[in-house]
Parts: C-alpha cells; sequence; structure tokens
C-alpha cells in the first residue's frame, strides 16, 4: 500500500479548468509574414454607387404624393348642425342635407337658422380664396352661396347682398339670383362656387364645362360663411344636396 501512495503522488498535477487547456502557439517565420500580407488591387470604380439619399428620399416622397392626391379625400366645406333649421337633416359626415316636412324639436341656439330652410357651414372666410362644388342633382328648391356672419337668421328678410346674401338658386323652374332670374340654356345638376375674398369676387359655374352662371362683385367686410338652403324634393330622383368631395388635398 505504502509503494502504490508513493507512485501515485510522483503523478503530474492536473488542473481541471473548462475551456482553459492550453493552445499551440508558434512563431511567425519570414515566410509565413510575407504570405500573411497580400496586397488587393484598387477596386473599379462603380458608376452610381453613391446616391444623394436627399434627393432621393424627396423623389419618393413626391412619388407617393401624387398617388395619395388621388386616394384622399376631403371635404371643402363642414356643415354646422347648429345652425341647421329643425326641418333640415345632416348625414353623419355633416356634407349632406335634405328637407323634410317633420320640424324636429332643436334648441333656439343664436347661430340656428329658424326662419329660412338654411344651414351654414362651420368655416368661415375672410381673406384669400375659397371654392367648393354642391351636388344638385335634380332637386326642385334649392339655393346656395356665402353669408354674413351677422345675418339675422330668425325673421323673415331680403335675400339680397344689401342683407348680407349673395345666392344663386332654383325655384319652380327658375333659377334666381339677387337681382333677377337667369336664362338658363342647361340645368346644372352640380354647382362651383369660387369666392376671391380679397377681390371682392363671388363666382358660380357649371364645373362640367366651367360656364359662368353668376357672378357678385362686392367690397367684403365681413366674415363669409358657405350656406345651403333646400326644400321639399317633389318628383326628385335624390331629395338631398351635398358637398363634393374634393381630390386636391395635399
Amino acid at each position: 500500500l505504502q509503494g502504490h501512495h508513493e507512485s501515485v503522488s510522483m503523478l503530474p498535477s492536473v488542473s481541471l479548468v473548462w475551456g482553459s487547456e492550453p493552445k499551440p502557439t508558434a512563431a511567425l517565420t519570414p515566410e509565413h509574414s510575407s504570405r500573411a500580407h497580400c496586397t488587393l488591387p484598387d477596386p473599379e470604380r462603380v458608376s452610381g454607387a453613391l446616391i444623394d439619399v436627399a434627393k432621393s428620399l424627396g423623389n419618393l416622397q413626391f412619388r407617393v404624393w401624387e398617388k395619395m392626391q388621388w386616394i384622399v379625400k376631403h371635404s371643402p366645406v363642414i356643415l354646422d348642425p347648429n345652425t341647421a333649421h329643425p326641418c333640415l337633416s345632416l348625414s353623419d359626415d355633416l356634407t349632406t342635407v335634405r328637407c323634410s316636412d317633420q320640424r324636429q324639436q332643436l334648441p333656439d341656439n343664436p347661430e340656428r337658422c329658424m326662419f329660412y330652410a338654411d344651414v351654414l357651414g362651420s368655416e368661415g372666410f375672410s381673406s384669400g380664396k375659397h371654392s367648393w362644388e354642391v351636388e344638385v342633382g335634380d332637386h326642385p328648391y334649392w339655393f346656395l352661396g356665402v353669408v354674413n356672419e351677422s345675418i339675422n337668421r330668425k325673421v323673415e328678410i331680403n335675400r339680397t347682398p344689401r342683407f348680407g346674401i349673395w345666392q344663386i338658386g332654383q325655384m319652380s323652374g327658375r333659377y334666381i339670383v339677387a337681382d333677377g332670374t337667369l336664362a338658363m340654356k342647361m340645368r346644372p345638376r352640380r354647382v362651383r362656387v369660387e369666392l376671391d375674398y380679397n377681390r371682392g369676387e363671388l363666382s358660380f359655374y357649371d364645373p362640367k364645362d366651367m360656364t359662368l352662371i353668376h357672378t357678385y362683385n362686392e367690397k367684403f367686410t365681413k366674415r363669409l360663411y358657405p350656406f345651403l338652403s333646400v326644400g321639399l324634393a317633389v318628383g326628385a330622383n335624390n331629395p338631398d344636396l351635398q358637398i363634393c368631395l374634393s381630390k386636391s388635398c395635399l
């Protein structure tokens, strides 16, 4: 037993450490060194390898804009339900109005039109150029245009520029403006309104061929609001008046 113990003690000590086994190393000879350092030839210059990031992103944004302008639409006029006469009903998106023979129970707030079946736009204009189109279809009774913000909305008034109303309309087959009736060769199904506040011009067109229907010239001094007025659609295929969506939103 003693001899066996002595033979064991003569074995070299071994340290078991995971991953610490020695790696063989060798010094690089000059021959190895020359093979380790190699020189690559200069690469040929690649045409178009460098790009103008700002310009490229700008072009991308423009292409996206070109596509988006035909996809995204908006309404240039949003109707204000707080101004609507109790006989009028508005669509959920506040772009369409129709008249009913049933009067709704609505509060007589200061903004509400109570005598004429009118509804005003939610945004007024005191400068600049503005335009919108209204689908009137075959409706037999309608008026549209702009009104002064201070117009009396509770009583009967003379609906002329003197009292703050610039409008055209159709009633009983006649087209009406402030100073009389218009001789219309064609019956427009859509009316375009163009307001140039600073220049003092309000014009109405048939957008089908941009035929001028009528122009008012006035020195505007107060904020103007778009408005629609509509009666019962007796015999009409569509009882609504609708603000048309615009594609020029970007």
